[in-house]
């Protein structure tokens, strides 16, 4: 499971061609010595809440397209520089803080026909796998869990660079995004437009513009 500018310094070394004393790179992962600057990543991490968005965005009335986000959310990360394939993510979010500007809106998402956060309060995400794509993108599988229903998804991650800041703190930067279809987790309430077509789309983009900090 979304870690600012765009980091510079990165560099990928060619492999060395596959040899009897050499096996080839295995398939699905970086065919690289991963650089030091995202060895020195290695460690735990934690969300920034002020300066992240797990958000999400949807068609409207086939149109137009509304966006929220998600402010109340537990997370932990651990990030494994050496090996990502190791890398692990887990976020908690409470679904009553839906916030999409609209407050009925709100309302509705989180009543019966969409979340029904009474009853199923949390939405979850736990990673299962990771693997390094380049030396700046990373796929991230995991079991994403609403209304008491599981699915795995994909992410597709985007590594934006890593500073210390004016007070101390070590941050990383991603970029996370996945689409789903709101209907496997049992969210099936819609409207159909005389026109044809729904009043809002079961696809739905996920995105997670991430903030993170190194845990003490």
């Amino acid at each position: 499971m979304g870690i600012f500018s765009r980091r510079q310094t990165a560099t990928v070394e060619q492999p060395a061609a596959a040899g009897p004393d050499r096996p080839a790179a295995r398939s699905g992962t970086a065919a690289a010595t991963l650089d030091p600057a995202l060895r020195a990543l290695t460690g735990h991490w934690t969300i920034d809440r002020p300066h992240s968005r797990i958000g999400f965005s949807v068609r409207h009335a086939m149109v137009t397209t509304v966006r929220g986000a998600f402010t109340d959310y537990d997370s932990r990360l651990y990030f494994d520089g050496d090996d990502p394939s190791r890398s692990r993510a887990e976020l908690v979010i409470r679904v009553a803080s839906v916030d999409t500007g609209v407050e009925q809106r709100d309302a509705h998402l989180v009543g019966k026909d969409f979340f029904d956060a009474r009853r199923h309060p949390e939405m979850t995400f736990r990673s299962t796998a990771a693997v390094q794509e380049s030396a700046e993108s990373f796929r991230m599988t995991g079991d994403l869990t609403i209304r008491d229903t599981t699915r795995a998804v994909e992410l597709q991650l985007d590594y934006l660079g890593s500073v210390v800041d004016p007070f101390g703190y070590q941050r990383a930067g991603f970029d996370g995004t996945t689409t789903i279809d709101r209907r496997d987790w049992g969210l099936v309430y819609n409207q159909r437009l005389e026109a044809g077509g729904s009043m809002v789309s079961e696809k739905v983009r996920l995105q997670f513009d991430i903030s993170a900090i190194r845990s003490s």
